[in-house]
């Protein structure tokens, strides 16, 4: 592949004990974006689940990625993804859970700090930079003094999960928007609405 391959990582923990949690919704817009493409996901030998395709007719060419590891491990399958496919960090979008946006809100950013997210900073670290894309899927901060890491590997309530598939819609948009137009675009359309 060449170099005008993007790599979207979608975080969550593996299992299906998991899956319904906040802290999963990268895999659940992957999961998104791979029902859009008619695609299925197969593993790779770089411990994760991987699409290969491109956005839509003649659009960049793009590998869809769900590592198979638990959170806080998630480095490794991405950039050995981004080394096998010889994609650059300028080419990275994670897409990842957000306790600092209020639910069924979508942020995007390049760079930045971690703020406490495990998976994250484990990208940061095995990619030697923070200068990737970021697709911030809101999920919000929890009331009284429950644990923020308790709250993210809880599923979603009963009335989020009725606006839960906006939220999954508009995240999986704002990567396609990334990849097609760019940032600054997706910024405003995404943080204006």
């Amino acid at each position: 592949m060449s170099n005008d391959t993007w790599l979207v990582a979608g975080l969550g923990n593996p299992g299906p004990g998991y899956a319904g949690n906040r802290h999963n919704i990268g895999h659940m817009v992957l999961d998104e974006l791979a029902q859009r493409s008619g695609s299925k996901f197969k593993t790779h030998s770089s411990r994760a689940q991987i699409i290969q395709g491109r956005l839509g007719i003649g659009g960049p060419r793009i590998v869809l990625a769900k590592p198979l590891t638990y959170m806080n491990l998630s480095g490794g399958p991405v950039a050995n993804l981004a080394k096998f496919f010889g994609i650059g960090i300028e080419k990275l979008i994670v897409v990842h859970d957000e306790i600092d946006i209020p639910f069924d809100t979508v942020k995007l950013k390049r760079g930045g700090g971690e703020g406490g997210h495990n998976g994250l900073r484990d990208i940061s670290k095995a990619m030697g930079s923070k200068d990737y894309l970021r697709v911030r899927a809101g999920v919000g901060r929890p009331s009284g003094r429950m644990d923020t890491a308790d709250w993210v590997l809880q599923d979603f309530s009963k009335t989020e999960k009725q606006v839960l598939p906006f939220l999954i819609d508009n995240s999986a948009d704002a990567v396609e928007l990334l990849m097609s137009s760019g940032l600054d675009a997706a910024q405003e359309k995404f943080h204006t609405s």
